[in-house]
């Protein structure tokens, strides 16, 4: 896909934002341009290799429509995961990687309901989240909604 500056896209592994800026940059020796990805929240820049992103999985960021079977999916019953929590950890973040939504969405809604019921693991809770950013940062640039109501919208999904 062509993005340009004022695109909403999603980075995989760390979420949606706007492509604010193309620049251009020496690193390793090789010059190549890149996006200046502004994360909504976090005040955090992400630098993307322009002739990467299809390889990188950079997407534009979902409608307000396709937000529906990502609540759907919240409000299923969790999916059956290994009792092995190194297993139930690398299966977790090959969904992650892929940055789809309701791959997101389902690694949230399975570690915030094993969460309840028993506790996480450091390395899960930290993945949790994680995993939570990624959603919310898409969730609250499709609605146009701040940070507090789109994660409260995703416990209500979840836990209601």
């Amino acid at each position: 896909m062509n993005f340009k500056i004022g695109d909403e896209v999603v980075y995989p592994m760390h979420g949606a934002g706007i492509i604010e800026d193309i620049e251009e940059k020496k690193i390793l020796g090789e010059l190549r341009r890149y996006f200046v990805l502004k994360i909504p929240f976090g005040d955090m820049r992400i630098l993307i290799p322009i002739d990467s992103t299809n390889e990188i999985g950079v997407r534009g960021i979902i409608t307000e429509c396709e937000l529906s079977p990502v609540w759907s999916l919240l409000a299923q019953e969790p999916t059956e995961m290994s009792d092995n929590w190194n297993r139930r950890y690398r299966e977790n973040m090959e969904k992650l990687k892929t940055g789809h939504v309701l791959e997101v969405a389902e690694v949230v809604r399975n570690l915030m309901i094993t969460d309840k019921e028993k506790r996480l693991s450091t390395g899960e809770r930290k993945m949790l989240s994680n995993a939570k950013q990624i959603l919310i940062s898409e969730i609250l640039l499709v609605l146009k909604i701040q940070q507090q109501e789109a994660n409260d919208m995703i416990v209500s999904a979840v836990f209601k």
